[in-house]
């Protein structure tokens, strides 16, 4: 009895020396990221919040967002379905941006490629106040960066530029898809033209038609867009009018509720995929060939 009860002492003052030692440790760790912080030469110093527009050019055309209601939305298409944490992302680290440190006695602009900046960040808050942040040349993993027309010259990480090089892909919201398989896939009625044909899960002779088409919907993948924001008149081109598009309406379980959802396929790009869109969203994705035959069932 006394052994264990030794033992029982032994094992609380063992417990009591490890959260000592976890706690000493994390301590340490954000007094050293506290240091580095404090190591942080300041570029920018502007309330994220504060920033009301943005817009930049890297190489391939101007891009900017502008806040709206307190939405961000993409300047040169206002219907873009813009995904928010874009430009919030880029309001937060251009209006806090550190340098590694600031050049002093430096050469002239021009030798850190910043008359001719690679990139130029335009931030403009809200009461008016509009600031510029020139990227030039690379060295190592860091960027020449001035502000305005100070002439100093700082350096920056990379890595902080990262996110201006992003593809209107990058930069879309797309819908979001089900996760649709042969467990719970319950009906499709696929219509084109005048004819429509019923699949359903409880007739067992359409039982291999209906993994096919499930094979089909679960390898959905909504990534790549061939418009953002198709206007009504302009679907035909993908064809996707009311006249040439084939229909997939979908009906299949969630959460042991049954739920719909309609596909619309329409022409094929030329390039290996067929332009799609689904309910009542106004983008147009790129779905292969391949997956789109599955789904409707084609030999």
């Amino acid at each position: 009895m006394k052994k264990n009860k030794t033992l029982l002492i032994l094992l609380g003052v063992l417990i009591v020396l490890l959260a000592a030692y976890f706690a000493l440790k994390a301590w340490n760790r954000q007094q050293a990221e506290k240091d580095e912080e404090s190591d942080a030469v300041v570029v920018t110093q502007i309330d994220p919040a504060e920033i009301k527009a943005i817009s930049y050019d890297i190489g391939d055309g101007e891009r900017g967002f502008e806040k709206r209601d307190g939405t961000w939305i993409y300047t040169p298409d206002a219907d873009f379905p813009l995904d928010q944490s874009v430009p919030e992302t880029i309001a937060e680290d251009m209006g806090q941006l550190k340098a590694d440190r600031e050049l002093v006695d430096g050469d002239e602009l021009a030798d850190y490629g910043l008359e001719e900046p690679d990139y130029t960040v335009t931030l403009t808050e809200a009461d008016g106040t509009v600031t510029e942040i020139k990227f030039g040349n690379t060295v190592d993993d860091y960027y020449y960066v001035s502000l305005d027309d100070s002439g100093t010259v700082y350096t920056v990480p990379s890595s902080a530029a990262d996110n201006l090089s992003q593809s209107l892909n990058d930069m879309a919201q797309f819908d979001d898809y089900p996760s649709i398989g042969s467990g719970n896939l319950k009906k499709v009625v696929i219509t084109s033209g005048e004819t429509s044909i019923v699949y359903d899960s409880e007739n067992e002779e359409q039982s291999e038609d209906i993994s096919a088409i499930a094979g089909g919907l679960g390898t959905v993948a909504l990534s790549e867009a061939a418009d953002y924001s198709v206007a009504d008149a302009d679907r035909g081109n993908y064809g996707l009018d009311n006249a040439s598009r084939t229909t997939v309406e979908v009906t299949y379980t969630e959460d042991n509720e049954d739920k719909t959802m309609t596909l619309y396929i329409g022409g094929e790009d030329g390039d290996g995929s067929r332009y799609v869109m689904i309910d009542d969203s106004r983008i147009v994705y790129l779905i292969s060939d391949e997956i789109c035959g599955n789904i409707l069932n084609e030999d």
